[in-house]
């Protein structure tokens, strides 16, 4: 794969990403998913740092390693990685920011949407599945799958989960709201988080859920998010979700979504 100096020129600065971020970020956009290796040798960065450069892009929200040996990474939508990046950015220096918003109505956006459309194209379903290592992380790939449903999102959460949700994902979720998803939510409904309960008032229905104590996140019936620890066990940076792309598994779980559904009040 060839890309153009300007091209690379461009992504450092815009994105902020040294130039072997940049190499193995555009070599990952025109496979859709790769393993480290591979894109070392598609970008030409030593494999000795590749491993390295990979677990900066995933930290900074570019990537997500996928699930599995050998260590493969997907490339995220790059409309998205911009958002997240302009929220990573936000507090050190505004002028980033304005410079990111005016790539969403630039040729750049578009030349980068062309590389990971082919490069997607090129993946079976099956090999869309990903670790989300950290809550920051987490919540920005629910905010995504929340921006892209079209039917259904259920929500089976923690108390204190319910209320980081209330308020991190509310505008994405009334947005969902409004264009005609159904999104439901259960969870333990307290004194403390009966305010989060009226917040949400119109924009998703939530029952008191003190059955089963799980966290997990399914959009159409497609997507599914399983969070691995108790959330009241461990450090925000230490939480670990994992994110599937399977119908199969995902109507197993709501399937056990409507059994607690049922059972809530």
């Amino acid at each position: 794969m060839i890309v153009k100096d300007e091209l690379l020129s461009k992504l450092r600065r815009y994105f902020d990403l040294n130039l072997y971020e940049v190499k193995l970020w555009t070599a990952l956009l025109s496979r859709g998913v790769s393993t480290a290796g591979e894109l070392s040798d598609i970008a030409d960065v030593p494999r000795s740092r590749s491993y390295d450069v990979l677990e900066s892009l995933e930290k900074k929200g570019f990537v997500v390693m996928k699930l599995g040996k050998p260590i493969k990474y997907i490339a995220i939508p790059p409309a998205e990685v911009v958002d997240r990046v302009k929220k990573n950015m936000q507090v050190i220096a505004q002028e980033k920011i304005k410079r990111l918003e005016s790539t969403k109505s630039s040729p750049l956006l578009a030349e980068l949407e062309t590389l990971h459309t082919q490069g997607i194209n090129l993946v079976d379903p099956s090999e869309i599945s990903g670790c989300l290592r950290g809550r920051s992380n987490l919540y920005n790939h629910l905010d995504l799958l929340i921006k892209e449903a079209k039917k259904s999102i259920n929500i089976v959460t923690s108390e204190q989960g319910f209320l980081r949700k209330a308020e991190g994902l509310k505008p994405s979720l009334e947005k969902a709201r409004k264009r005609g998803v159904r999104i439901r939510i259960a969870a333990p409904v307290t004194k403390e988080s009966k305010k989060a309960v009226e917040s949400l008032k119109g924009i998703a229905e939530v029952k008191h859920n003190e059955h089963v104590a799980s966290r997990f996140f399914t959009v159409d019936g497609k997507d599914l998010v399983f969070m691995t620890l108790n959330d009241a066990e461990v450090h925000p940076s230490y939480d670990l979700g994992v994110w599937v792309k399977t119908p199969y598994f995902t109507a197993s779980m709501d399937q056990m979504f409507e059994q607690v559904w049922n059972l809530s009040k």
